[in-house]
């Protein structure tokens, strides 16, 4: 997908292409929290409207535009929720057979959302830091039997797990990711 050019000249070329390249993830993301098909198509339109009219603050040098899309699906879909709640006689209006109880789950969108950013993030590190932080911290394997793997000490490991960490650190304050 072509990225657009800066902020202020995305095109609607631009917005098609992001909806061909996101659109179908993002509706998945939105039926998930919110369990309805018709109410996931609105989260989706919001998504992309807000998106549209925020497309200034957008810089493709802070977050990929997918992070950028997700971030505001999620609070579509918070606020879609919200109105639910607050108009519990909008839910009377379509058919929600077997849907009683799937309310969204918050916890599970930030933490799908702070996924993302982690993985943006890891992607702005050199290989080898990533490499020793993917294997040691997401995969939970033992530092000599990663070390043995690399053909490197356990030292070396060590270290760039240390400082693969105050990249990664960098890299999301970067982002505008708050502890």
């Amino acid at each position: 997908m072509r990225r657009p050019r800066t902020s202020s000249s995305l095109t609607e070329e631009d917005v098609r292409a992001a909806y061909a390249a996101h659109g179908a993830e993002l509706y998945r993301f939105a039926l998930r929290g919110l369990g309805d098909g018709g109410l996931a198509q609105d989260a989706v339109q919001e998504t992309f409207l807000r998106a549209w009219r925020a497309r200034e603050r957008y810089d493709p040098a802070v977050a990929a535009l997918r992070t950028w899309l997700f971030g505001i699906a999620r609070n579509v879909v918070i606020d879609l929720h919200r109105v639910r709640q607050a108009r519990p006689w909008l839910r009377d209006l379509a058919d929600h057979e077997g849907l009683e109880g799937a309310a969204p789950a918050t916890d599970g969108w930030d933490a799908l959302l702070h996924t993302w950013l982690v993985e943006e993030a890891l992607g702005r590190l050199g290989e080898a830091h990533r490499q020793a932080l993917t294997e040691t911290h997401l995969a939970g394997r033992p530092y000599g039997e990663v070390a043995a793997e690399l053909g490197i000490p356990e030292s070396t490991l060590r270290s760039r797990v240390f400082y693969g960490l105050k990249a990664l650190r960098v890299a999301m304050e970067e982002m505008g990711v708050e502890r």
